[in-house]
């Protein structure tokens, strides 16, 4: 189905020209929200969501009387920064084909509150925000929520996660009783199914399954290499398979600054990106990225959502995540929009077990590699007995262990 057929305006259009068809969640999504209908969303990252509630929503916009000074018409609430961000481009992008000139104003934490609250100065259109950063700017009265017309919960279930449940009954207690709601989520854990409970009036459902079937341009490595010859290995494949730009996961911070330095001393432009970097340092590192000034970002799982990289090509995962379902956010950064991409994850001997459930949950089978020079000598750890949870014993396999060793009592 092409974008024409999905009732979006003429100007509006022209904003699509740049994608060949609609995904499926904006095939679904976008006439249910031209209509005013709450909308409950569960699709993979790299699906489309942003486009499935930005194009109708500047739609409704358009369509509404709009006053001096400009009241609140959609709040968009994000989990972080990066989406703000990303969500306030492709805004402007869109809004800029419209007749109409659009006031998008992204608050977020991490930089100071005085130049938003100069930006709301005269009302906005669309607000995108942190939760915290928003509360922060309705106390010192730079924002007004009672006339919200549309309120977009994007990426829902990395908002709970972050603690987004301490701070919505605040928020909700100043939106107006009659609004249109939307959630977007990648999953649907049963906290958030609470939240849509109590948000969405007679939503719309919409469900788009996940990997295998999302990311079909996905190539997808597995390389099994001793711990200490990671590094060596990943500058070995950046230079001999002549990867232009990578974006490598990692669990912590020290080792995304440790691997960026290593990367520079063999020559590989790199850069670190994690949460403990300033607003500024994030976003300079995003677009040095972005724009191939620098070849390699090492990032925290703070990368793996709601960052837009046009044509990425390639993203390895140099540590495993520790959630499963963060192995599709992460891989989703590259094969967007219908590009091809590949994604790559080391295999040290302790993280193999961890790569098998990842398989088993995604239904997936990728063929493990050695690469010559690299081959590994580590030998995995024992696996676990007596269903174990990690690395300590359950309190019932103490117990049997207990038995086990008392002496039995004497036949007669």
């Amino acid at each position: 189905m092409p974008f024409a057929a999905l009732g979006l305006s003429i100007p509006l259009l022209r904003a699509t020209s740049r994608y060949a068809t609609p995904s499926p969640v904006q095939t679904d999504a976008i006439p249910r929200v031209l209509e005013g209908r709450d909308l409950l969303a569960i699709a993979p990252t790299g699906s489309g969501k942003t486009l499935a509630f930005v194009l109708p929503l500047l739609q409704r916009w358009s369509h509404t009387h709009r006053d001096q000074p400009r009241s609140l018409h959609t709040l968009i609430l994000v989990p972080t920064r990066e989406l703000a961000a990303q969500i306030a481009e492709t805004l402007r992008r869109c809004a800029g084909h419209l007749p109409d000139r659009i006031k998008v104003v992204s608050a977020v934490g991490g930089s100071s509150i005085n130049p938003q609250m100069m930006a709301l100065r005269g009302g906005a259109d669309f607000v995108i925000a942190t939760p915290g950063r928003l509360l922060d700017l309705v106390e010192r009265r730079a924002l007004h929520l009672d006339r919200v017309e549309t309120l977009v919960l994007d990426e829902a279930d990395r908002l709970l996660d972050l603690g987004f449940a301490n701070e919505w009954s605040r928020i909700v207690a100043l939106l107006p009783a009659h609004r249109q709601n939307l959630l977007f989520s990648a999953t649907f854990a049963p906290a958030l199914r609470t939240l849509a409970e109590s948000l969405l009036r007679d939503p719309a459902r919409i469900e788009i399954s996940p990997e295998p079937c999302e990311t079909p341009l996905i190539q997808q490595r597995a390389i099994e290499v001793d711990t200490a010859k990671r590094t060596p290995l990943l500058v070995h494949l950046i230079k001999s398979e002549a990867w232009k730009q990578v974006l490598v996961f990692v669990g912590r911070k020290y080792t995304a600054c440790h691997l960026a330095d290593k990367l520079r001393r063999a020559g590989i432009s790199a850069i670190d990106f994690h949460g403990e970097l300033s607003q500024g340092a994030r976003s300079q590192a995003l677009d040095d990225f972005k724009h191939s000034r620098v070849r390699v970002l090492v990032a925290t799982d703070l990368a793996a959502r709601g960052i837009d990289i046009v044509k990425l090509p390639v993203v390895l995962n140099y540590e495993l995540p520790r959630s499963t379902s963060d192995y599709l956010h992460r891989i989703g950064r590259s094969g967007r929009a219908g590009e091809p991409g590949l994604a790559v994850s080391f295999l040290t001997a302790d993280a193999r077990a961890h790569f098998r459930l990842i398989e088993k949950r995604h239904q997936l089978s990728i063929p493990r590699e050695r690469i010559a020079g690299f081959e590994p000598t580590e030998a995995p750890p024992p696996p676990l007995t007596g269903g174990i949870k990690g690395h300590r014993k359950s309190k019932k396999d103490k117990l049997r262990e207990a038995a086990a060793r008392r002496p039995s009592p004497p036949q007669t």
